[in-house]
């Protein structure tokens, strides 16, 4: 199947100048989000996983799915005073401006073996702050994976100490 066919660019979105990769069309059809959970999954190479981490709000699609298959927990990381429970904070740059993230502070145990999940990797800067708050926490990162790389905007270059892999590149 031609995953790529099934996402669409959108001009200007989320603000001018920005060209938004949208997944919804791979999210309506069943086969390939079969097809797309079972390819980022092998992009583990059967690596252990203690828990996923999925980023607000896309990394909430795909990170539940990958966490009950590799049977470990999914803990989401979102944006402030989303999460109702004590929590740690990252600022970071993203490629139309500035976000904070939030992670439980129980969410990650020290030795956790983890997988950073989100949909895009852009500029980086969302994995980098997901990153720092899994090491806060104690977690070791086993690999960062992303649905698609847009490697024009160099974002491998904030997460280069960490394995990471991507599924599709723009």
């Amino acid at each position: 199947m031609d995953l790529r066919s099934l996402i669409r660019d959108v001009p200007d979105f989320p603000k001018q100048g920005v060209i938004f990769k949208d997944i919804t069309l791979l999210l309506q059809n069943p086969k390939a989000l079969k097809e797309t959970t079972n390819a980022l999954i092998e992009l583990l190479n059967d690596q252990k996983i203690d828990k996923v981490v999925g980023m607000e709000s896309r990394g909430f699609i795909f990170g539940p799915l990958l966490a009950e298959r590799l049977q470990a927990g999914f803990v989401p990381i979102r944006k402030p005073g989303k999460l109702p429970s004590t929590t740690l904070s990252e600022t970071y740059d993203l490629e139309y401006g500035t976000d904070t993230l939030q992670i439980h502070i129980d969410g990650i145990e020290k030795g956790d073996r983890v997988l950073i999940h989100d949909d895009v990797l852009a500029t980086g800067g969302t994995a980098n702050a997901a990153c720092k708050l899994v090491e806060k926490l104690g977690g070791e990162i086993i690999q960062c994976n992303f649905l698609i790389e847009l490697p024009f905007l160099e974002g491998m270059s904030k997460i280069s100490n960490y394995p990471v892999a991507s599924l599709l590149k723009f």
